[in-house]
């Protein structure tokens, strides 16, 4: 089916940003309710950040009986994962599929950027601005505002001297061509070595005349060991999915089947603790190596015995010592950035055609016209990909002018570092919900129970403004400061503000430096928001405004409101 036009908007009951797996469940979860929603989507296709990230070897980090939609059991059944970890071309087609069968491509708005949102106080709703297109700018009007832009939707691309010089051509990795990109007979250069960069460098080594890996900050990294889906293994875990939902809910990263850790890593022998180790790194995945002790990510001294494990590995894989101690992470704790996952990662290495350039002691100055100068070498590339991340869980909705006409701007609100009352409202921004936002673990864990937990909560929220005749909600500011204080509270109560991560923003130059997610766990957390619903949402502001719209009761139908699991479309 086609996706909603550009022709003039209606009064909506609730505009979303973003038409990824949070906008589209948004739209699902929301038109259950009786509401008039549309969702708006820069792109050209639904998907999000699988829409926009085709890279070489792009993939999912959290296997895919995992990382999953749980609303609908018959969904989840009839959907065939065919390898342990997802392809970006897999998991697009998931989501395509999702679209069509609960037909949610109707309320989805494409090539449409919001540039701007304004509360207007007396009117009592939003008003949302489109980006000039062929037909001028869109106006939109809505009681309530869902922003489902994305953590990871804003790309950067470093500002280097002469960039626009190159004569070759230059990609990034959250901007990748949709027909993809032949590397052979190429001298390539790739910079960065976060996750994307761990996951493409194999993959273009395996093209390229000559791949130059510009390396300033080395990452650890774990096997995958992604296969093909065992069919045992699936009909097992779909038996169980129901338990299994129910049980990643009560564990911190939101993904079941990793039996909680009970010991310190300081308690056992030490080869007792290696054969431990060993039996994670062979198993493949981030979240059970993390999970092997009680205090990885809590005691310097507990996990450093997990670190060296893992040096030791690269010292073993990577046959040039030089090399080895390169990749070799010794600035942070393991773990305490994002943990990549890979496939022959370190072995790519040992290849011929594959230089490490270590950009710490030798910064890049330039791009020239003919590929990247140091300030120890010029190199010649006929390409260039930057594997640079994002600016990660503010960039996008600081990307729209967000006020109000009282006066707040959410730019002059976040200044000193994103502010939010968990992590799904802004004190002064009334109506406007936040999915996965900063001061919520949803960045830490399995992102669609996450998506899942907090569309939920919107909604519910929602119908609880219409039972009792209510139409606007908004956090206090003196919550939204004790939440902030308690999301870095907790973070300092860990390893993770040790390491310089997109967490803090340290990839983005002049980006304040403050944690953004809450590491307390996807089940402490959840059991926060859910007593603070049952509780009758203390830290926020229901109000009736006499100036506003009828209710929504006369759109809702008494017997639509719940939660959004079901059993078929």
């Amino acid at each position: 089916m086609p996706d909603a036009s550009h022709s003039p908007a209606r009064q909506l009951d609730v505009a979303i940003v973003g038409g990824g797996l949070a906008g589209l469940y948004a739209i699902h979860r929301l038109r259950r309710l009786g509401l008039k929603v549309r969702a708006y989507e820069a792109g050209s296709g639904i998907g999000g950040t699988w829409f926009w990230n085709r890279y070489p070897g792009a993939r999912c980090d959290v296997e895919s009986l995992e990382y999953s939609y749980s609303f609908s059991n018959e969904l989840q059944q009839e959907w065939k994962w065919p390898e342990r970890y997802g392809t970006q071309p897999e998991i697009l087609r998931y989501i395509n599929h999702v679209a069509d069968r609960f037909d949610l491509r109707r309320d989805v708005q494409l090539n449409t950027r919001i540039k701007a949102a304004t509360f207007d106080s007396k009117a009592n709703e939003w008003t949302l601005r489109t980006e000039d297109g062929p037909e001028g700018s869109e106006t939109i009007r809505a009681r309530y505002c869902v922003m489902a832009a994305g953590n990871l939707s804003t790309p950067r691309v470093p500002d280097f001297k002469g960039i626009q010089s190159f004569k070759g051509k230059w990609y990034h990795s959250g901007l990748w061509p949709h027909e993809g990109v032949d590397f052979t007979g190429l001298r390539v250069g790739v910079i960065g070595t976060g996750s994307s960069g761990v996951q493409m460098i194999p993959i273009i080594a395996s093209q390229a005349k000559h791949l130059h890996v510009f390396q300033r900050t080395a990452n650890f990294s774990l096997p995958a060991r992604n296969g093909p889906m065992e069919p045992e293994r699936e009909s097992r875990h779909k038996a169980e999915y129901p338990a299994r939902r129910a049980a990643a809910a009560e564990t911190p990263f939101a993904i079941a089947g990793h039996p909680k850790p009970t010991q310190s890593a300081l308690d056992v022998p030490a080869d007792e603790r290696n054969r431990a180790y060993e039996s994670k790194w062979q198993e493949g995945g981030s979240i059970s190596y993390l999970y092997a002790y009680t205090d990885l990510l809590v005691s310097k001294e507990s996990n450093d015995t997990a670190s060296e494990f893992v040096r030791n590995k690269i010292r073993s894989t990577v046959k040039d010592q030089k090399t080895a101690e390169l990749l070799a992470p010794k600035d942070h704790p393991i773990g305490t950035k994002r943990l990549c996952l890979d496939t022959n990662y370190y072995e790519t290495y040992n290849r011929d055609n594959v230089t490490l350039v270590d950009v710490r002691s030798a910064p890049i100055q330039e791009i020239t016209e003919t590929g990247v100068r140091t300030a120890a070498s010029d190199y010649e590339l006929d390409a260039i990909v930057f594997a640079t991340g994002f600016d990660a869980m503010t960039g996008a909705l600081r990307e729209i002018d967000i006020r109000t006409t009282d006066g707040a701007v959410l730019a002059d609100h976040w200044a000193g570092g994103p502010l939010t009352y968990l992590g799904l409202m802004v004190s002064g921004f009334p109506n406007m919900f936040v999915v996965t936002g900063p001061g919520s673990p949803g960045v830490k864990t399995q992102m669609i129970a996450s998506i899942e937990q907090h569309v939920d909560w919107i909604a519910d929220a929602i119908d609880h403004l219409h039972q009792h005749q209510l139409d606007r909600i908004a956090p206090s500011a003196d919550a939204e400061s004790d939440w902030v204080n308690h999301v870095n509270a907790i973070a300092d109560s860990t390893l993770y503000p040790l390491a310089n991560s997109w967490y803090v923003g340290a990839n983005i130059p002049g980006k304040p430096r403050v944690f953004m997610p809450y590491v307390g766990g996807f089940d402490r957390y959840k059991k926060r928001c859910d007593e603070v619903a049952a509780g009758g949402y203390p830290g926020f502001t229901l109000s009736r405004h006499a100036c506003s719209s009828p209710p929504l009761g006369e759109r809702l139908g008494e017997g639509d409101a719940g939660r959004g699991h079901e059993a078929s479309p």
